[in-house]
């Protein structure tokens, strides 16, 4: 891992993320990528030429201070850090920075419980959480310590969700987090026996792993949704982390259908991290 980028507004919930970035680069010796989008009214495009750039220049020139502002803070002394500012088209202009930059992660704040459906579904943000081909870390709370040492990957052990898996093995092992993997038994049309569960478990980490080491890591949760499986498994074992996968335009797997993803990240008080299928 070397490069982390954190979209930023200034708020708060901004700083929660900067921390949690700063905590990991210094851990990991990256370099941070800061970035602000100015989001220019459709006012803005609509003027005059002349007015259009005198506008532009007027809010490049405020978020380049605020921006100075902001990045003065004692937790990223010692940090690489590269501040941008863009202009619009957000989540386009991310990924075009993540392909450039060859970006690692992505860790974005969002507000407590509710925060999440502000800020990442139906924004801009949701657009990068779904679209993004690398890991995507959502924190909603002061880190006031970042210490990944146990986190738990949700899965429903089907052949699509395979990628996901490597890729959330890959960023644990390298945050140091001893990856726990579940399945929520759910009492519904998805109802599977011990046998089935053993079967389809086996399946999947032969095709993914080709081996069964990671046997002794999978836990299977019976409980009434998957939503409330995951976020109690996650509290009884104290973990740290709690990684999702998503689907691209169709949102989340099948295994998240309807608001399930949304309420995991939403209740969770923990980090949530996205991995795209």
């Amino acid at each position: 891992m070397k490069k982390i980028i954190v979209p930023i507004d200034f708020s708060e919930y901004s700083e929660y993320a900067l921390e949690t970035a700063a905590s990991i680069a210094k851990k990991h010796n990256c370099e941070l990528i800061v970035l602000h989008m100015l989001e220019l009214s459709n006012a803005v495009y609509t003027a005059s030429r002349s007015s259009i750039g005198e506008e532009a220049v007027f809010y490049l020139k405020l978020a380049e201070q605020k921006m100075s502002k902001f990045l003065d803070r004692p937790f990223l002394e010692g940090l690489e850090i590269t501040p941008v500012i863009k202009h619009f088209k957000v989540f386009k202009e991310i990924n075009e920075i993540v392909d450039e930059q060859q970006i690692d992660l992505i860790v974005m704040g969002s507000h407590g419980a509710s925060g999440v459906k502000e800020v990442i579904i139906g924004s801009n943000a949701e657009k990068v959480v779904r679209h993004s081909t690398i890991p995507v870390l959502i924190v909603k709370q002061n880190p006031i310590l970042v210490e990944f040492n146990t986190a738990i990957f949700a899965s429903d052990f089907s052949e699509e969700a395979i990628e996901a898996y490597l890729k959330a093995k890959t960023v644990f092992d390298k945050l140091d987090a001893t990856m726990n993997l579940i399945y929520i038994n759910t009492p519904d049309t998805s109802f599977k026996s011990s046998v089935e569960i053993d079967r389809l478990v086996s399946s999947f980490l032969k095709k993914a792993d080709g081996n069964l080491e990671s046997l002794p890591d999978v836990h299977v949760v019976s409980d009434y949704s998957v939503e409330q499986g995951i976020l109690n498994f996650a509290k009884n074992i104290g973990a740290d982390l709690i990684g999702v996968a998503t689907h691209g335009r169709k949102g989340l797997s099948h295994f998240f259908e309807g608001s399930i993803s949304e309420d995991i990240a939403n209740h969770s008080t923990l980090p949530v991290m996205t991995f795209k299928i």
